[in-house]
């Protein structure tokens, strides 16, 4: 069959937004890439229709998530104390990777893109997703890094001080594909309060600290000026093209 490609991206800044809202956004804008594609296949090659991505950028109120290969033992403090002192909520979603906090300050992108748009490789997709952090970082003058390893021992995510004796981790990632169609993204501390950290094991692992934008600079950085940056270099890193206006 031959498909019509888009690589146009439709990039969305959603502001603060509740966890639960933005993951409704995220279900919706993933069904209609989904309905489109099976669409397709049914359908007589005059009627094939391209498929829409999707880059949504946001920050969230206080809130814990853990994915499916996760385990609640890495949440440290009781779930109704998370509510009632620290006014946090968790949520148990359907993605790769362990418990992650995400809260104010924070820069969450999540690309619902149709890889079949760029290339269908996850592995592919992920390292991509961290280089745009990497090249983000270094536009503020900080080196980062990946942690590589064999399976379990590879640390995803975006690091400083990948080779020193301090290594911290500034972005987390947790992605969801099925039928090539992405969804959830990064978590880039920029603003956050740290302190959140404390009540879990962060993705987790054990003996390595987190760290943000803000820390390592020694000041506040805008978070829209950091999303911009991001998007110039997924749109290079993709070859991706700006939805017509």
């Amino acid at each position: 069959m031959n498909r019509v490609i888009n690589k146009q991206v439709d990039v969305r800044k959603l502001g603060s937004i509740a966890y639960q809202e933005a993951w409704d956004e995220q279900e919706r804008l993933f069904s209609t890439i989904v309905d489109q594609k099976l669409a397709n296949r049914t359908g007589s090659p005059d009627e094939q229709q391209p498929t829409a991505n999707y880059l949504l950028f946001c920050e969230h109120p206080h809130v814990y998530t853990i994915g499916t290969s996760g385990h609640e033992e890495n949440l440290l403090v009781d779930e109704n104390r998370l509510a009632s002192e620290f006014g946090a909520s968790l949520f148990k979603i359907r993605r790769g990777g362990d418990i992650t906090y995400h809260g104010p300050g924070q820069l969450v992108g999540y690309p619902i893109l149709d890889l079949d748009n760029f290339f269908t490789d996850i592995h592919r997709y992920m390292r991509l997703l961290e280089e745009s952090i990497i090249l983000t970082l270094a536009d503020y003058g900080l080196q980062a890094g990946r942690i590589e390893g064999v399976g379990a021992e590879r640390l995803t995510g975006v690091w400083l001080d990948v080779d020193g004796n301090n290594p911290r981790k500034i972005c987390a990632l947790g992605v969801k594909a099925s039928r090539w169609v992405t969804m959830h993204g990064f978590a880039l501390n920029v603003n956050t309060d740290l302190s959140y950290f404390n009540h879990i094991v962060p993705c987790g692992i054990t003996d390595k600290a987190v760290t943000s934008l803000a820390l390592e600079l020694g000041h506040e950085v805008p978070l829209d000026e950091v999303s911009d940056k991001v998007q110039r270099h997924l749109f290079t890193l993709f070859d991706m093209e700006p939805v017509n206006s």
